[in-house]
């Protein structure tokens, strides 16, 4: 746990207890932190709520007014109704520091909603988060302080990895890190249904898939080879992976990854208009 987020001894409201939210919550209550105590969560479905209470020890409220204001409001919700969530509450938030994950929403939407003078701090994490290897990418808007700044960035590394970058960077860097989980687990699928058709059985194959890209990703990370590099390590002269990778790059793959890419990229420009 880094100095920065053991100072925290604010209370923190969660706004939406889905997936991302418990993720959020069980990372910063795992890692110690925030202490459980201090974290409330707002969510509509009782179910849910129950099961988060059962799970984490938080207290949750089915409506967000009866927790605020709190010291760090985190909106855990879909882009499509994060204004009307903000504008329903912008009169009780008083000096909260707001953090949104809501994708394509820019800080300065989230600043047109809310009283003059809060400070927003924009996060894209992603779904590996409920195993502790998340990527948040953070901005900071016109009011967030660089302490703010460097606040969010520690507690959402505590979740897997953070860095910060210039908001107009920020709908790009989700659709490689934000969507990215599905694009890696689809290789993973195409590679196990791939070694099904060679006669191994799915679990098997799928197990050599997950490990090797695991082995692959801790290689490029821990090495700071070039990706281009590790592929001519193991393409070695006539060999299959070469006869392999011939394929894929006749089948332009990059340029497909590419294509996916500028769509995310696109969709997001979307939803945050």
């Amino acid at each position: 746990m880094t100095d920065q987020t053991s100072r925290f001894k604010g209370s923190l409201v969660v706004i939406g207890g889905g997936r991302m939210g418990e993720a959020i919550v069980g990372g910063l209550t795992e890692s110690r932190a925030v202490s459980a105590q201090s974290i409330v969560v707002a969510e509509p479905a009782a179910k849910r709520r129950e099961a988060l209470a059962a799970s984490h020890r938080i207290r949750t409220v089915a409506d967000a007014a009866e927790a605020l204001p709190a010291d760090l409001v985190i909106l855990a919700v879909k882009p499509q109704v994060i204004d009307h969530v903000v504008s329903e509450l912008s009169s009780r938030l008083g000096d909260s520091l707001v953090v949104s994950i809501a994708v394509g929403v820019s800080c300065a939407r989230l600043e047109a909603l809310l009283p003059a003078g809060t400070a927003v701090v924009r996060v894209m994490p992603n779904t590996p988060a409920l195993v502790g290897e998340a990527m948040s990418v953070v901005s900071g808007g016109t009011e967030a302080s660089e302490e703010q700044v460097k606040l969010v960035t520690a507690l959402f590394g505590e979740l897997g990895a953070s860095l910060v970058l210039e908001e107009r960077f920020q709908n790009a860097a989700a659709a490689i890190s934000g969507s990215g989980p599905a694009y890696f687990a689809l290789v993973v699928d195409a590679l196990a249904r791939a070694g099904v058709r060679q006669g191994l059985s799915r679990d098997v194959a799928q197990t050599l898939a997950i490990q090797t890209m695991r082995g692959t990703a801790t290689m490029l990370a821990e090495t700071d080879m070039h990706p281009e590099s590790l592929v001519d390590g193991v393409a070695s002269p006539g060999g299959t992976t070469i006869a392999a990778v011939e394929v894929l790059e006749s089948r332009a793959v990059r340029a497909a990854f590419a294509d996916a890419v500028a769509a995310a990229v696109h969709r997001a420009k979307e939803l945050g208009s």
